[in-house]
């Protein structure tokens, strides 16, 4: 936990952190409320120990509770602990009431300072705990259910196995005009809160598309993101629409990891990149893909995460070991298929994943 620490004497703001990072916390110091107000625009506080006095002479208080209000107003939810040598028991019921969690008096016990900061920031732990569950919940409602289905000749599911509590990859099945099925997997730049979020919005974006043409649907999704996204992100996607009356699988891949088209002989076949990926640019010249499925040939769709399982270690899953066990498992119902390939990954990374992992995979049936 990271505590940002404010006083105008810096001796006082020394003391306070050796005494708080002998304890294991990370901290910050400022010397003046609009240097801290500064700091907090920039990095992410756990708490806040803070003076209530830094003009010289000045022992009412008042500097502290206007910048408590101002921290309240613009960063709510970090909790605050005031200290000042003028303490009182009206400023201190003040100063909760403008929202403090509590109040310790200079010249402080250190037993006394620990005991409240950790008081404090465990409560924060929790809520975080209790906040980061509640996203990962929303977020896998987010995902088709059932997670495998039989529709149209075709068996079809996928899985997404995050590296957080909540991810950025996405992926989706879409009943779209004349009969066709969509089959979106995409990959949000960035973790945690801000990607899950960014995957919503593209989630959003393509459930509100009809039309059975792929490159349609990415460039007016690509185009949504773009306008709804700061320039930095971006995300790469690849959607593929069949058609049961043609058998045809037609797709663009923006930016993507191919697809894997195994056929029911044996023949491998990559779905290779069509466009660039989505959120570069307002403009998004995307050609189609398409190939023709016959009966029991399978095609899967993956996030980078499954082939770069493994490359903190310096070794990654790999296209290979992908290709090897699609081979091996060709025959297993999709659902079974993607879970062990998901499985086999993890496991090879050692249980844990830096980034997330997701497959979809659909089987035209015999």
């Amino acid at each position: 936990m990271r505590i940002l620490i404010c006083d105008d004497q810096p001796d006082v703001a020394i003391a306070l952190r050796l005494l708080l990072k002998g304890a294991g916390y990370q901290t910050d110091e400022v010397y003046s409320p609009a240097l801290l107000l500064e700091r907090l625009g920039t990095m992410q506080a756990d708490l806040i120990l803070m003076d209530m006095n830094y003009a010289r002479d000045t022992t009412s208080g008042e500097e502290g509770l206007n910048l408590l209000m101002r921290i309240k107003t613009q960063h709510a939810g970090i909790p605050v602990v005031v200290m000042t040598a003028w303490s009182s028991v009206e400023l201190a019921v003040e100063a909760m009431q403008r929202g403090a969690v509590d109040f310790v008096q200079k010249p402080w016990d250190n037993a006394r300072v620990l005991a409240v900061v950790e008081k404090h920031t465990s409560n924060r732990r929790q809520a975080q705990r209790n906040e980061m569950e509640i996203a990962r919940n929303v977020q896998q409602r987010l995902f088709p259910n059932p997670l495998v289905q039989r529709n149209r000749g075709i068996e079809f599911g996928g899985i997404c196995v995050p590296a957080q509590e909540v991810g950025g990859d996405y992926y989706d099945f879409l009943k779209l005009d004349g009969g066709a099925m969509g089959f979106v997997l995409a990959d949000v730049s960035g973790k945690g809160i801000p990607a899950a979020l960014l995957m919503a919005n593209l989630q959003g974006s393509f459930r509100s598309q009809s039309s059975a043409d792929p490159c349609a649907i990415m460039n007016h999704v690509n185009s949504l993101f773009y306008k709804s996204t700061p320039p930095e992100h971006f995300a790469t996607a690849f959607l593929g629409i069949y058609d049961p009356r043609q058998q045809l699988f037609r797709f663009s891949n923006c930016g993507h990891p191919p697809g894997l088209l195994l056929r029911s002989n044996g023949e491998m076949v990559k779905l290779e990149t069509t466009a660039t990926v989505l959120g570069f640019s307002d403009g998004l010249d995307s050609e189609e893909g398409g190939v023709t499925l016959g009966p029991g040939d399978l095609v899967v769709l993956y996030s980078d995460g499954i082939t770069e399982a493994g490359i903190e270690d310096g070794d990654e899953f790999g296209e290979l070991r992908l290709e090897q066990i699609l081979k091996e498992r060709r025959k297993s119902d999709v659902g079974d298929l993607i879970a062990g390939i998901a499985k086999a990954a993890g496991d090879y990374a050692g249980g844990s994943h830096m980034d997330d992992m997701t497959l979809v995979g659909l089987r035209v049936l015999e």
